[in-house]
């Protein structure tokens, strides 16, 4: 015998008419996803050390770091161009350099890091160093963007196969408008995009493809039970059915990444923020994007397979 959920999202039983905001939605969507894309080119993202290339030490002081010290202390030294920014702790230092054309180069520059280092503050010690040459960055860029597309053509395969057409297509069209606002959401944010960000929309799309299946599966369950229901109507009634999966199964993701987002460090944070957002732009699509899509392109196709309702017999003539 089952017992009710202790809690639940929404009631049973509704009957939210979702479709009739699905003008709004797709403005929204449009808008949101065309300033994204602006945000891209000017002023772009926050290319880490993966993509753009260079070198990167992170340092521990003893005490307080003094970052106007410190930023002397390597200009002495001749790194004018050093970034250099607190990471953590109050103790924890972050110095970015520009890529060397050799690693003899590069060695030199983070004897001269270590040298100036221990002018301005004593007893810092180096505690990693990453260098990517502007080749193997340009090479991770490239690799990183075919990895995103060839996610998406075979979540597109994927859908084509599984559902018709229509279904395909409203899903592939709502996962693009998702990731042009992830990277208006990295512009803004000014989060350092590199191959942690990659894994991040990667997981997005996985995560976002899900919720729509999941609609779509029980809008092509519908289609079969209700033979002639207007298609409006049948879209509204499959994500009212699915609404407590979907807002339960966000809420559970988005309650495990928050602890990350928070807590979790330089390393892990920005991952788990990229997550929240897409939580909350993937369970949003499903709804107000995939959803209205599928009903412009299969409002006069998905019912084609349907038994026409059967007229009344004329009376017979006297």
């Amino acid at each position: 015998m089952f017992t009710r959920p202790l809690m639940r999202f929404v009631p049973d039983g509704t009957r939210i008419r979702f479709m009739r905001g699905r003008f709004l939605g797709i403005a929204v969507s449009a808008v949101l996803s065309t300033i994204s894309v602006i945000l891209f080119f000017y002023p772009g993202l926050n290319l880490g050390i993966d993509f753009a290339g260079g070198i990167v030490m992170e340092v521990r002081t003893q005490g307080p770091a003094d970052l106007a010290k410190i930023r002397v202390g390597l200009a002495e030294h001749g790194l004018h161009a050093a970034g250099v920014q607190r990471f953590g702790a109050f103790d924890d230092v972050l110095i970015r350099l520009e890529a060397q054309p050799t690693a003899k180069a590069t060695q030199k520059v983070v004897d001269e890091v270590r040298a100036g280092l221990e002018q301005v503050q004593p007893g810092s010690r180096v505690l990693r160093t990453d260098a990517v040459g502007p080749s193997v960055s340009a090479e991770l860029y490239r690799n990183g963007l075919l990895a995103l597309g060839i996610s998406i053509l075979m979540i597109l395969v994927y859908i084509w196969f599984r559902f018709e057409w229509q279904f395909a297509v409203g899903a592939v069209a709502t996962l693009l408008l998702d990731v042009t606002k992830t990277i208006g959401f990295l512009a803004i944010t000014r989060l350092e995009f590199d191959l942690v960000m990659v894994a991040a929309i990667l997981t997005v799309l996985g995560y976002s493809t899900n919720d729509k299946v999941v609609v779509y599966d029980r809008v092509r369950e519908n289609l079969r039970k209700y033979k002639t229901m207007p298609l409006r109507e049948l879209i509204d009634l499959s994500i009212n059915e699915t609404l407590n999966r979907t807002l339960g199964t966000s809420a559970t993701v988005f309650l495990a990444s928050l602890p990350l987002a928070l807590f979790g460090g330089t390393t892990l944070s920005g991952f788990a923020w990229v997550m929240l957002f897409g939580i909350v732009i993937g369970t949003s699509s499903s709804i107000f994007i995939a959803a209205p899509i599928l009903l412009f392109l299969g409002e006069h196709r998905l019912r084609r397979d349907a038994q026409a309702p059967i007229a009344p017999a004329k009376a017979k003539q006297a």
